[in-house]
This record gives C-alpha cells, sequence and structure tokens, in this order.
C-alpha cells in the first residue's frame, strides 16, 4: 500500500475536499435532491460504473430487514452491479409487500434513465422507519441525479446521504497493481452516527476500486474487512435494519500485485469510515479505543472488549470525563470473559490507573482525568490471566445530546 487519504472530521465543515482525492476509474458519483429529507438538502447519492462489475456485499442481521436490504441482497449474489441508488430521509422499513414494490420501481426507474439492465441496478435507503418511500420525488429528480454524476463526485454524494451525522465520510487507499498505471485505488464513502452497533455493518458503506478481482475475492475482502472495522465499533447498542456494506470493482487498474496488500487496503478504509462513524456518533465528544489483552482465548477478548465498550455506565462516564474505573470493572465482571479479578489492570493512554484492580494513585486518577478530556484516546486493559489473546473496539462518550437529538428525530 502506497497511501492512505482520509477526510478529517475536525476540518469537514471548514473547507472543502479536493475532489481528485477520491476518483476511480471507471465509477462516476452523483447527487441531487428529492425532497426526501426534513429540512431540504441533497437526499439522494447515485453511483454508476462504466461496466458491468462484480460486487459483493455484507448485510445487516437484524431480523426486521428493510426492503432496499432485501432487493439488493438478491441482485448482489445473482450477479454484477451498474448503479448504486442511495437515499436518505426514509429508510424504507416496516413497510410490507408496499415497501418492496417501492424499492423496485425506484430501481426500475433508475435503470431506464441510464438505459442498464434494472437487475444490475441495487439500492440503499436510510432515515426513518416505517414511513413509505416518495417514489414520485425520487423519480421527479432522477434527470438532475443522472446529470449530476461525474468522476469526482464522490464527496458530493457522501454529503446527500447523511442523516444525524455531522460530517461526510470519505477514505481512500492505494495499492500497487499489474496494470499500466501500477497504482490501484480503494475509495469508500459511508454515512451513520446512531444505531450503530456490531451485526453487521452498522451503517451503509460503499467502496469502490479499479483493482481488478471477481466477486469471490472481494467477498473475501469485505468479510475479514467488516470484522475488524464495522462489527467492532458502537455508539448506541442499536443495529439498524438497513445495514448495508457494498465492495464493488471497475477492474480499470488491473490486478493488485498481492491478495494480501488488497485486502489491507480495504481494511484499512473500512477502519478509517468505521472510526469515524464512532466519532460523529450523535452527540459524541470522545473517541475510544478500548483494546483488551493478556485473555485466555480470543472470545474472552471480544467479550470483554464489548462489554465496556457498550456499556451505558461507562459511556456516560466517558462524556463526564471521569475516570470511575469501578465502572470499567464491573463490565468485565459481567461480560462472561474469565479472568483474575485481583490482576487486572486499566491504562489510559500512558497513563496506569489501576493495577491488580486497586487505584494506583490520586495523581494517577487526575492524570487520567486529563487524559479522558482529549478528543480521542486509547483505554488498554490488561486481564493478565491467558496467553495474551487481545481483541479491540472503538466506542464513544454519550451525553445529552444524544438523548436530545433521537427524542427529537421525528418531530
Amino acid at each position: 500500500m502506497h497511501a492512505r487519504d482520509v477526510l478529517n472530521p475536525a476540518t469537514a465543515q471548514a473547507r472543502p475536499t479536493p475532489s481528485e482525492r477520491f476518483v476511480v476509474a471507471g465509477a462516476r458519483w452523483g447527487a441531487a435532491e428529492a425532497g426526501l429529507r426534513k429540512g431540504g438538502g441533497p437526499d439522494l447519492g447515485l453511483i454508476v460504473f462504466d461496466a458491468p462489475s462484480p460486487a459483493a456485499g455484507v448485510f445487516t442481521r437484524n431480523r426486521v430487514r428493510a426492503a432496499p436490504v432485501v432487493l439488493t441482497e438478491r441482485r448482489v449474489r445473482a450477479g454484477p452491479v451498474r448503479a448504486v441508488l442511495v437515499n436518505a430521509g426514509c429508510a424504507n422499513a416496516c413497510t410490507g409487500s408496499a415497501g418492496m414494490r417501492d424499492a423496485r420501481r425506484a430501481v426500475a426507474t433508475t435503470a431506464s434513465a441510464l438505459g442498464v439492465p434494472e437487475r444490475e441496478v441495487v439500492c440503499a435507503s436510510t432515515g426513518v422507519i416505517g414511513q413509505r418511500l416518495a417514489v414520485e420525488r425520487i423519480e421527479r429528480a432522477l434527470p438532475s441525479l443522472v446529470a449530476s454524476v461525474r468522476p469526482d463526485g464522490a464527496a458530493d454524494f457522501a454529503r446527500a446521504i447523511l442523516t444525524t451525522d455531522r460530517w461526510p465520510k470519505l477514505a481512500r487507499a492505494d495499492v500497487s497493481s499489474r496494470g499500466a498505471g501500477g497504482v490501484a485505488r480503494v475509495v469508500g464513502v459511508a454515512k451513520g452516527a446512531g444505531m450503530i452497533h456490531p451485526n453487521l455493518a452498522t451503517t451503509l458503506a460503499f467502496v469502490v476500486t479499479d483493482a481488478r478481482l471477481d466477486a469471490r475475492g472481494l467477498r473475501r475482502a469485505l468479510r475479514a474487512a467488516v470484522r475488524d472495522s464495522f462489527n467492532a465499533i458502537s455508539v448506541d447498542g442499536d443495529t439498524s435494519t438497513n445495514d448495508c456494506v457494498l465492495l464493488v470493482s471497475t477492474g480499470r487498474a488491473g490486478p493488485p500485485r498481492t491478495r494480501g496488500a488488497f485486502e489491507d487496503a480495504v481494511r484499512e478504509v473500512l477502519g478509517a469510515l468505521a472510526r469515524a462513524v464512532v466519532a460523529d456518533g450523535e452527540g459524541a465528544e470522545h473517541l475510544v479505543e478500548v483494546i483488551v489483552r493478556g485473555a485466555r482465548s480470543a472470545r474472552d477478548a471480544r467479550r470483554a472488549a464489548h462489554a465496556v465498550a457498550t456499556s451505558l455506565l461507562v459511556k456516560t462516564a466517558l462524556h463526564g470525563a471521569d475516570p470511575n474505573w469501578g465502572r470499567i470493572l464491573a463490565a468485565l465482571g459481567r461480560s462472561g470473559a474469565r479472568f483474575a479479578p485481583d490482576r487486572v489492570q486499566l491504562w489510559l493512554d500512558d497513563v496506569p490507573l489501576v493495577r491488580d484492580s486497586t487505584l494506583v494513585s490520586a495523581e494517577a486518577e487526575r492524570a487520567a482525568a486529563a487524559v479522558m478530556r482529549r478528543d480521542a484516546y486509547r483505554l488498554e486493559i490488561r486481564l493478565g490471566s491467558g496467553r495474551g489473546a487481545s481483541a479491540r473496539m472503538w466506542t464513544c462518550d454519550l451525553g445529552p445530546s444524544y438523548v436530545k437529538i433521537n427524542a427529537e428525530y421525528r418531530s
């Protein structure tokens, strides 16, 4: 891998994104306003590929699944993709058979406008659950949406698919290829701030590469990358009805020199997007990497990390920059992980807070509180109970803004 490029959340609203950073040969991106979003603004996104392109997808494991999830999963499994239609403002979930008809109508109209087979157009939706999709508005906006697509339009697409997000999320990695230019690009766009939790994607994400791989190779890379990124984050413990991650290859840059390097590039891009989603957690002020080391098994490590990262008591302490280490130990104790409580150590960045399940000192507690006032930091948990199995998750603080945003979401 030669480089990684990430849209910085701290500066996303302060200055425009150089659009050429996210150009992928053989793909075009666009956005338009259809009137689906409360408050107005662009709410339709479209990705168009120059030719039918192999794709892989990972979808929500929530038993309540939105119509676009069901339709897109079937089509991705069946064959190549030529376009992806995404709308914000309406999830088209819990809408029954009418919702499936709406989804099919939206993609059929899009296929007709593009002059491509309907079976090669897929869709994704995000927004309020339980409302019908205003397909007529989408149809009226389609001419301007199709006209908007261009190679450097990824940033516009990223902004159009946001809901409660505070900033757009884009990332890029380059990898050596056997094509004429010698370099292939992996570009990812994601949205998400609430309903963020493992099992499966916890958001919408679209990754496009010009490295040439077949659907099987894409599935292998995507599943491994999702496990270490979108399945390792949590904001509020809710897994959405609409979660979807797609990986599509235009193949224009030739095959990657090594499969492992390509998989690393996908993992880098999805990891950057996943961390941006957590940092943008509704009302969040702190991004916290939870690392568990010294567990008896990988399963124990994952259980411990998950319990701490999803604990509401821990997350509210993170919001208050309160090193309330007893809450962390309590979460570990109910996690199901096997460990000896009297061996636990807790570190906040380079500050040792707890050793052998006892506070190191009052000075250490004050230093830990200073760490917790940072925008991002690391909480390291050393269980001291095994051969060194480890796990990590990314979480954020939970404060009153989260309640306000979600209490007023539909009003």
